[in-house]
């Protein structure tokens, strides 16, 4: 077991770099059906389940330190790649990818609370739950005492939030490379050209990594300072990460964009982001919590069903629904690591889109929640 913080980062670092390396040198076909941001995560979290890092102070102050800095960093260089005229290219799809997502899951969470017949303590647990589904925490926290929700029923919210979030993200995650498939299904191949066009057009070269490296932890460092000084958006997370964004597109329309590397030092960051999230994502015993869980899953089945036909209605590429989707379910950080995983020049689009959730989830928490109460009593 692994107690040391520093063991901690090395072995995750580790695990990233390894599987990285047999992505790249093997050729296994393995890799074109699970690719390696899925392996890392995977094996990140059976490490963490069967208990090798152990769960103490130390390693997980370093958890958030890491976090917290590489986040920025990693966005910055991406956004350095982008030429934001292309997403004037891109925004119909988006916005009613984005919309297709809020209502479908307010669509799912509403159908789900029928189905189950929920009582008022799970319909407002699950209030709480669309807030977080609609935007992120913060969203049901606010949710969640605005319906009164039980300390045991928030608990319970929170357990789904963590196990139903853990694979959705995942199985994102490992449909990426099948993108090509579902796009030929829904007719979208003209959007995924618009997007493929979408990159860094400079050459790979060693010598500006470091350069790209230090100044990336300075953007980091400027980022989380202005967030510790009282400067809020929304949330700390969200503070870092919309200052890291604005860095990232101020810096794509100066010369930095064409410095070599950038690509390759954000994916470096990227997977070794997957793999501190994998390690956090642990299988406890959740007795008691059973149906809950089962209801959260039904919820997500439901909600990628609509999309799915969403998607075909509308002729929607897979990237597009699912950075929606996961920018409502999972936040900020993951989906701007979904849609780094398609393209790193995209990632500005999970960050907006994300905010947006942020903006809405309150309020559209609030609506289903008070919807799903009023049902109990039909």
């Amino acid at each position: 077991m692994i107690s040391s913080p520093l063991w901690y980062l090395f072995a995750l670092a580790s695990l990233a770099a390894f599987i990285t390396l047999v992505e790249q040198k093997s050729k296994l076909k393995i890799f074109k059906f699970i690719p390696a941001v899925v392996m890392i995560y995977i094996f990140s979290m059976t490490l963490a389940s069967l208990g090798f890092f152990e769960q103490n102070e130390a390693i997980d102050a370093i958890y958030e330190n890491t976090k917290k800095n590489l986040l920025p960093a990693m966005l910055f260089l991406m956004l350095l790649q982008i030429d934001f005229m292309d997403f004037f290219k891109l925004g119909k799809s988006l916005l009613i990818a984005y919309l297709l997502a809020v209502l479908s899951l307010a669509f799912s969470f509403m159908l789900i609370s029928f189905v189950f017949d929920f009582n008022k303590e799970m319909a407002s647990a699950f209030g709480a739950l669309s807030g977080s589904w609609m935007g992120g925490v913060a969203n049901m926290i606010a949710v969640g005492s605005a319906l009164n929700v039980s300390q045991e029923a928030f608990g319970y919210a929170l357990i789904v939030d963590s196990v139903n979030y853990t694979i959705w993200i995942m199985f994102l995650l490992f449909l990426t490379p099948f993108a090509h498939y579902f796009n030929n299904f829904t007719s979208s191949q003209e959007q995924m050209a618009k997007l493929s066009s979408i990159g860094c057009s400079c050459t790979i070269g060693a010598k500006r990594y470091w350069f790209l490296i230090l100044l990336s932890i300075l953007v980091a460092f400027v980022v989380n300072l202005i967030a510790q000084s009282g400067f809020a958006l929304l949330n700390y997370t969200t503070t870092t990460v919309v200052l890291a964004t604005l860095f990232g597109v101020l810096g794509s329309f100066t010369r930095l964009k064409s410095i070599n590397g950038s690509s390759e030092v954000a994916t470096t960051m990227l997977y070794m982001l997957i793999a501190l999230i994998g390690s956090k994502a642990l299988f406890e015993n959740f007795s008691g919590v059973g149906i809950y869980v089962f209801a959260g899953f039904c919820i997500l089945l439901t909600h990628a069903l609509v999309m799915v036909i969403g998607a075909k209605i509308f002729k929607l590429d897979l990237f597009s629904i699912a950075i929606a989707s996961l920018s409502n379910i999972g936040g900020v950080a993951s989906a701007s690591i979904l849609a780094a995983t398609y393209n790193k020049a995209l990632v500005g689009v999970g960050v907006l889109m994300a905010i947006m959730g942020y903006l809405v989830g309150t309020f559209g928490g609030l609506a289903v929640g008070k919807i799903m109460i009023w049902m109990v009593g039909y």
